[in-house]
């Protein structure tokens, strides 16, 4: 949800996605070992926290096409993802979603290390790693049954409980040894097929090799000691020797088209999700540059400086006229700030720059039915919202549009816009709720198949929630 993060945050919405819930009907004996293995996958599998963002979005997807075709993959920007979480990774799963943490767009030096970081990825991708690894971890949870079963089998032989504890113990070693060696021969993988693809877009391995060594000086500083037992990547001085050599056969640039975006996207999500004495180190007054001003306007509204972020920013305007996200930024801080004609003229001039951008849409819409409008604007708000939901389906979308559609005297769609808005956040009842509301109301047809999809989708969402 928008407010999730706080409202100085409201142009970096953030959403929550999890995976589906798996049920899991293992023999009691083995839930033991499934628990010790469990603790071994990825956190990411669970439950996490995204950021949409348009500007680093688009950046993202500049970088990645090119990185996929020389993977012979192809590209679905509705796959790629961005993780508020400050921690150096990215990851792939089950779909071939791509997800990328902001640490690593925060913290990488240049775009030749992000092209690195996402060019592994993309050969965990190609590679078909997430299926063997779901497969790998099945076969052992059988082994795991049956080791447990040898445990009693030798606890009934001796009636020594001791005998039944030492064959677990050996036996749960040989199985986390059997797994850590399997994802380390995929992540070497990775570093291959990485390195073969940097090759074709004419990108060095230096940047993937520099990013190695930034997470191995965090363990280093975080106290972490490698260890050939309890890992699921191959050593940093291993992989670094491998770089090492792919470097001497390279010929590829260490520089991009895209580094000076890339610097706009840094400064962006630097100022907005760190604390703001840190990202004002990054950023101090002294620094001139676009990226610097950027982050400093972001930072001056942080602090309730309204005056000074719309001043700087208006600055960066008269040097890049043309650039959509600065007038977006602009509509956000007036916006939020209750200034909502000169919020409207900024989204408007925005909408102009960039009219498929789902995040300008929205802001525009939301600032449009919140300030005075006739009815021609309410319909035209009501299109664009709908356009919005075809782009990139948003909660926020959908409250908006009930609002809307109320105003419009529109019963039936206002309610199967709220249904579709509760249904999101799992209020499920209440949405039942409304559908039986908007089938009341006498719906066209098309809106029928609609709301009849939509109960189809609430009865799964709700079984899986059980």
């Amino acid at each position: 949800m928008v407010e999730k993060v706080n409202r100085l945050k409201h142009r970096l919405s953030v959403f929550f996605f999890g995976r589906q819930k798996q049920h899991l009907f293992l023999p009691s004996v083995a839930l033991y070992v499934f628990l010790v293995i469990i603790c071994f996958l990825p956190v990411q599998a669970f439950a996490v926290s995204l950021i949409s963002d348009d500007e680093t979005e688009t950046f993202l997807h500049k970088i990645i096409r090119p990185i996929f075709n020389a993977a012979g993959i192809t590209f679905n920007p509705q796959k790629v993802f961005i993780l508020n979480d400050n921690s150096l990774n990215a990851f792939v799963s089950d779909g071939n979603y791509l997800f990328i943490h902001t640490g690593t767009l925060i913290n990488a030096d240049n775009v030749n290390e992000l092209n690195g970081i996402i060019a592994h990825e993309t050969g965990h991708i190609a590679g078909g790693h997430i299926v063997r690894q779901k497969l790998q971890i099945n076969r052992m949870q059988s082994l795991a049954v049956a080791s447990l079963i040898a445990a009693g089998a030798a606890a009934a032989a001796s009636g020594n409980g001791d005998a039944a504890m030492a064959v677990l113990l050996g036996s749960q070693s040989s199985l986390l040894n059997s797994l850590t060696a399997y994802q380390m021969q995929e992540e070497r993988s990775a570093d291959e097929s990485a390195v073969k693809y940097l090759k074709k877009i004419d990108q060095s391995p230096r940047g993937l090799k520099n990013f190695m060594k930034k997470i191995n000086q965090l363990n280093r500083l975080s106290g972490y000691k490698e260890t050939p037992y309890f890992r699921t990547h191959p050593m940093n001085s291993e992989r670094a020797a491998f770089f090492n050599q792919a470097l001497q056969q390279s010929s590829g640039k260490t520089t991009s088209p895209y580094d000076e975006e890339f610097k706009m996207i840094k400064a962006k999500l630097s100022a907005f999700l760190l604390p703001i004495e840190q990202a004002k180190q990054k950023y101090p007054s002294s620094d001139h540059s676009v990226a610097g001003r950027y982050a400093q306007s972001i930072l001056a509204y942080r602090e309730h400086n309204l005056p000074e972020a719309l001043q700087t920013l208006d600055g960066l305007i008269a040097k890049q006229p043309n650039n959509p996200y600065f007038y977006e930024l602009k509509g956000q801080f007036l916006l939020e700030s209750g200034k909502l004609k000169t919020a409207l003229t900024a989204y408007e001039k925005a909408r102009r720059l960039r009219s498929d951008s789902p995040d300008i849409l929205l802001g525009w819409a939301q600032t449009a039915l919140e300030a005075p409008h006739d009815k021609t604007t309410l319909k035209e708000i009501i299109t664009v919202l709908n356009q919005v939901q075809l782009k990139r389906p948003n909660l926020t979308a959908w409250l908006l549009l009930s609002r809307a559609y109320q105003e419009n005297k529109q019963p039936a769609e206002m309610y199967y816009a709220a249904a579709q808005y509760n249904a999101g956040i799992k209020n499920f009842e209440t949405a039942r709720r409304q559908i039986k509301a908007a089938e009341e109301e006498n719906p066209s047809a098309n809106l029928k198949l609609k709301l009849n999809d939509l109960k189809i989708l609430i009865n799964h969402l709700n079984s899986e929630s059980f």
